[in-house]
């Protein structure tokens, strides 16, 4: 399977578990690989054939930026659901959130979730 990357995606948001995290927020990087067959694309030469990187980063970050969440597995969640609902040919998604400034008394450079979803999976479906 091939993939389309994007990585660092630098937004700032108010997530966290803390007051402090919701009230001033705080810088955020996403890694998102999207997973889909990119053979037509790789012949034609044709946009029509593929995913946008730069849609899927635009649905990314409205989706990021939509509410508040205490933790990143459920901001991580949000942005899954939204790539994968928009652009069907994507068959995988994985979405790393990192926190690069997480308030932990430590020498680190960033604490992170990262999940993988694919179409079939719904893991928060009612």
């Amino acid at each position: 399977m091939d993939n389309i990357q994007i990585r660092g995606l630098r937004l700032y948001a108010y997530h966290g578990v803390n007051p402090e995290e919701k009230q001033e927020g705080q810088p955020f990087l996403l890694d998102i690989t999207c997973k889909l067959p990119l053979d037509v694309p790789c012949c034609s030469d044709n946009v029509e054939d593929t995913v946008s990187y730069a849609k899927v980063l635009k649905t990314a970050r409205a989706a990021f930026l939509a509410q508040s969440y205490d933790l990143l597995e459920r901001a991580a969640q949000v942005v899954a659901d939204a790539v994968l609902q928009q652009f069907p040919k994507i068959l995988e998604i994985t979405v790393c959130v990192k926190k690069p400034f997480a308030p932990i008394q430590a020498d680190f450079a960033y604490t992170a979730v990262e999940i993988t979803r694919t179409r079939e999976a719904t893991p928060c479906a009612p």
